[in-house]
């Protein structure tokens, strides 16, 4: 994938060589999305290039990022990132700006809430983090950071998870700390 600079939007040439690769990946993984068209949803995704856009900034920093489910109500499909690790490209950052600007020392690039904004997604929280974990077995070496409530954050907390022992398990940090094994997950509704 091409990386795009501080433009929201992909070229023909980005959309069609994006739009190939979500394909692929949809038809290799049918257990991820039962009973879903690809049709439907690229029809959906050619006239969202806000979202096309979003989708390649996923894919770019190793996200993988494949249809997880169809919100009938909402008449919206949901892309997860489905990379068997934490996105590569995600990781050894801290939780949020507050806890970005914290740190005195040692700062890491960027916050994991910094990132999914810039790329116009939403960390996953701790249910769609179970709920993937349904699909398959990810982050089995890695972490990924989840969205906080905030009676946590306030006191300086974040909640991360990851699977281990055949269970997934959420744990929590400083907000400020990182680790070159955690990222974040984010998801998108299209």
């Amino acid at each position: 994938m091409t990386k795009t600079i501080n433009k929201k939007e992909l070229s023909q040439e980005q959309r069609d060589e994006l739009l190939l690769v979500l394909k692929e990946r949809f038809e290799k993984n049918m257990h991820r999305h039962k009973d879903l068209e690809w049709s439907k949803i690229q029809a959906k995704l050619e006239v969202s290039p806000k979202k096309l856009w979003s989708l390649n900034e996923m894919e770019i920093t190793g996200g993988e990022p494949d249809v997880v489910e169809y919100d009938i109500e909402k008449d919206e499909y949901i892309f997860y990132d489905c990379s068997a690790e934490s996105p590569k490209g995600r990781r050894s950052i801290c939780y949020d700006r507050e806890a970005l600007e914290a740190r005195k020392k040692h700062k890491p690039e960027n916050s994991a809430m910094d990132m999914a904004a810039a790329m116009g997604i939403d960390l996953l929280t701790e249910e769609e983090y179970r709920n993937l974990q349904k699909l398959e077995n990810f982050d089995k070496k890695t972490s990924s950071w989840v969205q906080t409530p905030s009676d946590i954050r306030e006191r300086g907390g974040a909640l991360f998870c990851d699977f281990r022992y055949g269970h997934v398990f959420l744990y929590h940090n400083g907000a400020d700390s990182y680790y070159g094994a955690r990222g974040f997950r984010g998801s998108l509704r299209v």
